[in-house]
């Protein structure tokens, strides 16, 4: 889906480019109202973890790859306004170090991949997480079917900003069925990848999901063997050691599993041509294609430069990828944060919930010890 330099003519990316910093300025807003001391360092690493995750195409239908946008993931995660600024950080640094994305294009690109695909994906959610039973079956539902919709949606995007700026002569409708045909298809990979991805964040941290906030069910007491409902109490919250030390590890995780699929797993990601690049050859819209301003890049194409070993100049690019796109996101994030607290909307943490059910021994009904219910 990364749009090339001399697909869309000057005049139109330049409005797109337009679109997208006003998206941008207007998301760095909201994003102060969504990042908190928790969620700050969680959004470099969701930018992070998408770079990683890009860089693993997977095959869909004759000779054609597809690979995850992370709209809907990074939505679901930290929320709308951050997610934009998540995918923006990974457009950016694809651009200009490993020459993925025309850098005449980038504004085209947020908008497509950035804007719309968050913009569509959350409203979805948003919309299934109303009617569906609160729970975290429900939020990888939702998670899923959000993710499934973004992809042919972005593809639709790009089709209409070909429609009104593209360089090459070619029919309208040919573009718009074989883009969104094929994209529907790649939504499917999406969707299970941001499924799986939000449903492991909850079992483990459910409070740090922005998607999952509010999706609470009553506390139950464990007596003489039965469950009963629990008496309305203030919710207590972890103690500061255990939930520090928890957010290291979830971090350090993510970490972790980023830099391993991007350093190693990346090299056996399907070398077919993703979507964009498919439709633009079958349909020949390709031919207005320039060559990259960043195409001398030490690391253009994913690769180090000079590094003859295939498996391992890729890897080594994946790792610096990953490494340079925490360190560019967790700074917006934290300058985001910082001039939350400055200008006064700080308000402490987040609610937090994720379908949380609790039950306590009857040996101290008094002062019951909650935890999380397996079927939550």
């Amino acid at each position: 889906m990364h749009v090339p330099d001399g697909f869309i003519n000057a005049p139109v990316s330049v409005a797109a480019g337009a679109v997208a910093v006003g998206a941008v300025a207007v998301s760095l807003r909201g994003a102060r109202r969504e990042l908190d001391e928790r969620t700050a360092p969680l959004a470099g690493l969701v930018a992070a973890f998408i770079f990683a995750v890009q860089m693993l195409n997977f095959p869909v239908a004759a000779g054609t790859s597809g690979h995850l946008l992370g709209g809907a993931l990074a939505a679901i995660l930290v929320g709308p306004y951050t997610a934009v600024l998540c995918v923006s950080v990974v457009l950016l640094m694809q651009g200009l170090l490993f020459a993925d994305g025309g850098l005449t294009a980038l504004g085209v690109n947020i908008t497509v991949m950035a804007c719309v695909t968050t913009v569509v994906a959350y409203a979805i959610f948003r919309g299934l997480a109303k009617v569906l039973p609160a729970g975290r079956r429900s939020v990888t539902a939702a998670a899923f079917t959000a993710a499934l919709v973004s992809v042919p949606a972005a593809a639709a995007a790009f089709t209409l900003i070909y429609a009104i700026g593209g360089t090459t002569d070619v029919s309208l409708g040919k573009v718009a069925t074989a883009m969104i045909g094929v994209h529907v298809l790649i939504g499917i990979g999406e969707a299970a990848i941001t499924a799986i991805t939000v449903g492991a964040v909850i079992a483990v941290r459910p409070d740090l999901v922005h998607g999952a906030r509010g999706l609470t069910a009553p506390l139950k007491l464990r007596v003489g063997g039965e469950l009963i409902d629990a008496p309305a109490a203030p919710a207590v919250a972890p103690a500061p050691a255990a939930s520090a030390t928890s957010h290291r590890k979830l971090w350090a995780a993510g970490l972790v599993t980023s830099l391993v699929l991007a350093g190693f797993v990346s090299f056996y990601a399907s070398t077919n041509p993703d979507g964009l690049e498919k439709v633009a050859h079958d349909k020949g819209f390709d031919k207005g294609e320039k060559e990259h301003d960043a195409a001398d890049s030490p690391l253009a194409d994913y690769g180090v430069k000079d590094i003859t070993n295939t498996r391992l100049s890729g890897g080594l690019a994946g790792i610096i990828g990953v490494g340079v796109t925490v360190v560019a996101g967790s700074a917006v994030f934290w300058a985001v944060r910082r001039r939350r607290a400055t200008d006064g909307t700080d308000t402490g943490p987040a609610s937090t919930g994720a379908g949380v059910t609790a039950t306590a021994p009857a040996t101290a009904p008094a002062t019951p010890a909650a935890k999380p219910a397996e079927n939550a």
